[in-house]
C-alpha cells in the first residue's frame, strides 16, 4: 500500500504529511513538479531543513533549473523509491499537488504515436512568437478538461497538450479517456480541502513570508548561477512574475501581487481537478485529526 497526502497549494499538505510519516515511522516521496529542482526552496515552499531533519524526503532537488521534467521520469523516480521502501518494510507516502503525476503513478501513462520533431519546432516558436498566454488559450479552445489540470503558465505542458492534438488528431484528454488504465498500487488518498477564503488568505500570507525569508536573494543567486528566465526553474510559478521586478518594470509589492493572483488561479484548477478523483479520506487543515486519519490508514491498530 501507498498513502498520497494530495491537495491545492498553500492547502497545507506538508505539515500533515510531516505528522502523518512521524507517526508511522516512514519517509516522504515528493509529488511536487517544482520542488524537484535544486536551488529553488523558498519560492517552491519546499520542507525546511528542519523538517526534513525529522524525515527523510525523497525526489527533492534532483534536477537543476535549466532541466526539463515530465510524468514519465516522474513515474520511474517515484517506483524505484518506492520499492525502495517497501523493501525497509515502510508505507510509501507521496505529498505534492502534481495531480497528473500521481495519476501517471497510479494509472500508468497513455500511449501514442511518435510525435515529429519538426511539430515540436513549430510549437516552440509559435510560442516564442506569441507568449504562454495566447498558447494556454488555444489549447483551453482545443483541449480545455486538459487545460484545466494544468497551470497557464507551464509551456512545457501547454506544448505537450497542443503537440498531442497536432500530431494525432485528437486531445490528450481523449487519448486518456480511450485507453484502459489499472490501479499500479493499492492507494489510500488523502485530500487536503480548505475552504476556499482560507485558502486564498493561506496563499497570500505564504507569499508574504517568502518574500521575508528571502525569496528575492533566491533568484539572485539562480541569476547568478547563470540560470535564465527561459529555463524550466525562473520560468515557473512563483518566479517568473518577478522578471519585472529585475528589468525596473515593476515594483517587487506588484509582482508578488500578481504572483500571489497566479497561485490562487492555480490552486482553483487544482480544486476542479481534485473534485474529479476518487479519495479515501477528505480533510480540512484548520480542523484536522491525526488519531483520525491513523485509525482510516491502520483500522485495526
Amino acid at each position: 500500500m501507498i498513502i498520497t497526502v494530495e491537495g491545492p497549494t498553500g492547502a497545507g499538505k506538508s505539515a500533515i504529511a510531516l505528522k502523518i510519516a512521524q507517526a508511522l515511522s516512514t519517509d516522504i516521496i515528493n509529488c511536487d513538479s517544482r520542488q524537484i529542482y535544486k536551488y529553488m526552496d523558498i519560492g517552491t515552499a519546499k520542507p525546511t531543513p528542519a523538517e526534513r531533519d525529522l524525515v527523510t524526503h525523497h525526489l527533492f532537488d534532483i534536477i537543476t533549473p535549466n532541466e526539463r521534467y515530465n510524468a514519465g521520469r516522474y513515474v520511474q523516480d517515484a517506483q524505484r523509491t518506492i520499492q525502495l521502501l517497501q523493501t525497509q518494510a515502510k508505507i510509501p507516502l507521496l505529498c505534492g499537488g502534481t495531480g497528473l503525476y500521481v495519476k501517471a503513478l497510479l494509472e500508468g501513462l497513455f500511449e501514442h504515436p511518435p510525435i515529429d520533431p519538426a511539430l515540436k519546432t513549430k510549437l516552440k516558436q509559435e510560442l516564442q512568437q506569441c507568449g504562454t498566454e495566447a498558447m494556454y488559450k488555444k489549447l483551453q479552445a482545443i483541449d480545455p478538461t486538459f487545460a484545466d489540470k494544468i497551470s497557464a503558465h507551464d509551456p512545457q505542458r501547454i506544448l505537450r497538450g497542443l503537440e498531442v492534438f497536432e500530431a494525432t488528431g485528437r486531445t490528450l484528454s481523449q487519448h486518456w479517456s480511450e485507453q484502459q488504465h489499472h490501479q499500479r498500487y493499492k492507494a489510500l488518498r488523502i485530500l487536503v480541502n480548505p475552504e476556499r477564503d482560507l485558502l486564498y488568505q493561506s496563499i497570500n500570507d505564504r507569499m508574504q513570508k517568502m518574500l521575508a525569508r528571502g525569496l528575492i536573494a533566491e533568484i539572485e543567486s539562480l541569476l547568478a548561477r547563470g540560470y535564465t528566465w527561459t529555463d524550466p526553474g525562473l520560468n515557473s510559478l512563483g518566479y517568473k512574475e518577478f522578471k519585472d521586478y529585475f528589468t525596473k518594470a515593476k515594483t517587487i509589492a506588484q509582482c508578488a501581487q500578481i504572483a500571489a493572483q497566479h497561485h490562487r488561479n492555480y490552486a482553483k484548477r487544482q480544486v476542479t481537478w481534485y473534485r474529479k478523483q476518487k479519495f479515501d479520506l477528505t480533510i480540512s487543515p484548520d480542523s484536522v485529526s491525526l488519531s483520525d486519519i491513523l485509525r482510516v490508514i491502520k483500522p485495526d491498530s
